[in-house]
């Protein structure tokens, strides 16, 4: 296609593009909490306001998502391609339950389809990587042990070596409360009920890493019984260490993926009252729907 031609049908598309934002009153700053750079053309802010409203969908609740997509010249947009994408969101709820205190991702060159953005939608012509970095609080940590998906693991558990000191009955552990630490330590208090009317305080220390880029590990416990009355100390040591099992073999990434997007980890670190994760987004697809 003669250059001149595809810059003159992108700008008459770009045209009625930008009508329909101004008859439905979108606001690029107001609405979608984008900075919108001085001498940024239409096509880049196009781009722009669909990928904040689709990445905004994804999460329940965001206090702000910040998206920059680097097109030029925009004629490249008939090809379906771009430059880079770039999004950072901070105070975003994922699945009503899990709250993260930031996260950001950015991609090389990225295939779209450009049909598609017209009719307001994001979609990948082929799968890509983006850079990423997730920062959870000791607050969001805590939160996320209130969630259904996180206590389905945690009570009325059967296990053996959990039946096996509480006479057969159900073992729940509750009231669990985290302790970000320095060198990617983390201090876990909880409670052991025993279904006996007795509940069982528990206090460790373990490490935390990352595994295979994928799980989560909760690796040498490290019982504190200082505060736990002599009577209960053996049984809480115990259960101390099964609580610890349990944990290491239940955060796995792949359970928390969003539909298209699987997350991998190279690295994790504790720094004040944050937890930091880096590494990269396999993106197949960009989710509609969370």
């Amino acid at each position: 296609m003669n250059h001149g031609i595809a810059c003159c049908i992108l700008d008459n598309l770009l045209q009625k593009y930008k009508e329909l934002l101004e008859t439905q009153n979108y606001m690029f700053g107001g609405l979608t909490g984008l900075k919108d750079p001085k001498g940024t053309d239409w096509g880049e802010r196009m781009l722009n306001t669909v990928a904040s409203q689709t990445i905004r969908h994804l999460f329940t609740q965001s206090e702000s998502v910040e998206v920059f997509v680097r097109c030029y010249p925009s004629s490249k947009l008939l090809q379906g391609s771009i430059d880079s994408f770039k999004m950072s969101g901070r105070g975003l709820v994922i699945r009503k339950d899990f709250w993260v205190e930031e996260m950001s991702f950015e991609t090389d060159a990225v295939a779209i389809d450009f049909g598609a953005v017209l009719s307001g939608k994001l979609n990948l012509k082929q799968p890509t990587q983006a850079i990423a970095q997730v920062i959870l609080s000791e607050a969001g940590i805590n939160q996320a042990f209130q969630a259904k998906l996180v206590t389905q693991h945690l009570v009325n558990l059967s296990i053996p070596s959990l039946t096996a000191l509480s006479g057969g009955q159900p073992v729940s552990f509750t009231d669990i409360q985290v302790e970000l630490l320095p060198e990617n330590r983390l201090r876990m208090l909880a409670k052991a009920d025993l279904n006996n009317g007795e509940l069982i305080p528990l206090n460790m220390v373990m490490t935390v890493a990352v595994e295979r880029r994928r799980r989560i590990s909760f690796k040498n416990p490290k019982v504190e019984l200082e505060s736990v009355p002599e009577a209960q100390r053996e049984i809480s040591q115990n259960l101390s260490m099964a609580l610890a099992e349990i944990l290491d073999n239940m955060v796995d990434l792949d359970r928390f993926d969003l539909d298209g997007v699987k997350m991998r980890l190279n690295r994790l670190e504790t720094e004040g009252k944050n937890l930091i994760f880096s590494g990269y987004a396999e993106i197949e697809r960009i989710p509609q729907n969370p």
